[in-house]
């Protein structure tokens, strides 16, 4: 049976893991089980880790047992949720991880419009409890992304415009601390870490369940893509800028500029081409999305217009086929004080120079519901900001990384003029403490230096975007 060693060089007895599995409804997967090499993968294919084992937990007792084991044995913990950051924190080389993507419980009050859902979940799978009494709350921009590490790192989807951010819904949650203790989390018991979990990542304990509030959407609503010709880069950027300027809460739109993929509704001769894309959605009325949508047919000529009416289901899963698994992947963001005139010839350069049919880069308008939250209300900061630009590439593996990433640094780099400072969670890399102090100004990173300072003194969760204890 396999070895394990703790971060003090002590081997972990058969007796303790033997123990351990007893005592779980789950499973306990090591490096000679047949399912090891799919547990210890997550989403970024560029993330190749060993864990020592992986603890598969079926409810929240498991997640207590798994912690109290790993802080007994000395043992590195990572959490896995959806698995789907790009930093890969959801693993790690000799240590534990807790897995909690067989965590899919769901309940949903309809008259309350709030809804109890498990740390394993999926958007889609979320989506789907919620749709069936026409609610949502704002989730990931594809179906595929876990909602726990979104929610925590804050949340900006196609929802955050008009309802605010995944994290200016979270109402309340379950959360087990590093001591291996059970907290229940919402305004009235613990609320200054009910504070630090809207936005201050998995720093201070694992969460089991989130609870949110949620709005009426759907299920039906205008939305879908608009894709043009990077001929006309210009005048789409400057109209989708004039767009956001005007809009109301109920428009969100992102502007993407990739390559066409090999679509059956893009046109065949574009595939593989430059292109700029506009997508979103209307939540309201269609007759009123009609209307604030209109603008978009006359920014340029379409190369393909796909808003309609449709499923918000649908709408959320649309791009999810350019997001699948196991690709590299590496990733650079910056909030922008906005996309001027003098970025235009950035953006058209790159997007010529782009090394991958499967990268993109893209623009989220910020404001709406999600700009009107107090700075100090969450710990997630920067809502001034009108937009925000994340850049990612993509590409197969076994492949080189060194081009992607040389074309994703000189992009951000030539972006950096128009920077308003600051770091989105969601969107970070390994890029260190200064870019995760960055993410929440230094007034909020000491208040969640506090929180670590009180529910992890010890530093037990720190394969995340670290804020680390005072000690």
């Amino acid at each position: 049976m396999t070895t394990i060693v703790g971060a003090d060089d002590r081997a972990v007895s058969q007796s303790a893991l033997a123990s351990l599995q007893d005592g779980l409804q789950g499973q306990v997967i090591l490096p000679n089980h047949d399912e090891y090499d799919e547990a210890r993968r997550v989403w970024n294919g560029s993330i190749d880790r060993y864990p020592a084992l992986v603890i598969r937990c079926a409810g929240a007792a498991d997640v207590v047992a798994s912690v109290r084991f790993a802080r007994e044995q000395n043992l590195v913990i990572a959490v896995r949720g959806g698995g789907h950051n790009v930093a890969g924190t959801g693993t790690c080389d000799g240590g534990v991880v807790i897995d909690l993507s067989v965590m899919k419980a769901v309940r949903v009050d309809p008259a309350g419009r709030t809804a109890s859902a498990q740390a394993g979940l999926l958007w889609r799978e979320l989506d789907a409890q919620t749709q069936a009494y026409g609610l949502a709350v704002t989730g990931g921009i594809v179906s595929s992304t876990g909602i726990a590490g979104f929610t925590l790192g804050g949340g900006i989807g196609w929802l955050h415009r008009p309802f605010g951010l995944t994290v200016d819904n979270l109402v309340a949650a379950d959360v087990v601390t590093a001591t291996g203790d059970l907290l229940r989390v919402d305004e009235d018991t613990n609320p200054e870490l009910l504070w630090g979990l809207r936005g201050g990542g998995g720093n201070f304990g694992i969460v089991t369940t989130f609870e949110y509030r949620q709005h009426p959407v759907g299920p039906e609503l205008m939305a879908g893509l608009v894709f043009y010709d990077a001929s006309d880069l210009g005048h789409v950027v400057r109209g989708y800028r004039d767009v956001m300027a005007a809009a109301p809460d109920e428009l969100t739109l992102f502007l993407v500029l990739r390559r066409a993929p090999a679509a059956p509704f893009l046109p065949s001769d574009v595939h593989g081409q430059p292109v700029v894309a506009v997508v979103g959605c209307y939540v309201g009325p269609h007759d009123e999305g009609a209307r604030a949508l209109a603008p978009l047919r006359e920014l340029a000529q379409p190369v393909a217009d796909l808003m309609q009416p449709r499923q918000y289901v649908q709408f959320q899963s649309m791009l999810d086929g350019s997001w699948a698994e196991g690709f590299g992947n590496y990733w650079k963001a910056e909030y922008l004080t906005g996309i001027p005139d003098a970025a235009i010839e950035i953006l058209a350069e790159h997007l010529q120079e782009i090394t991958s049919p499967l990268s993109d880069f893209k623009f989220a308008a910020m404001g709406g519901a999600a700009g009107r939250v107090s700075p100090g209300a969450t710990a997630f900061a920067n809502r001034s900001a009108p937009f925000v630009l994340n850049i990612n590439s993509r590409w197969p593996l076994p492949g080189h990384a060194d081009p992607h990433v040389a074309w994703t640094q000189r992009l951000w780099d030539a972006m950096q003029p128009f920077s308003a400072g600051g770091a989105y969670m969601n969107f970070l890399g390994d890029e260190g403490a200064s870019r995760v102090r960055s993410a929440y100004g230094e007034g909020a990173y000491r208040r969640l230096v506090a929180l670590k300072n009180a529910y992890d003194p010890d530093h037990a969760f720190r394969v995340n975007q670290n804020i680390p204890p005072d000690a």
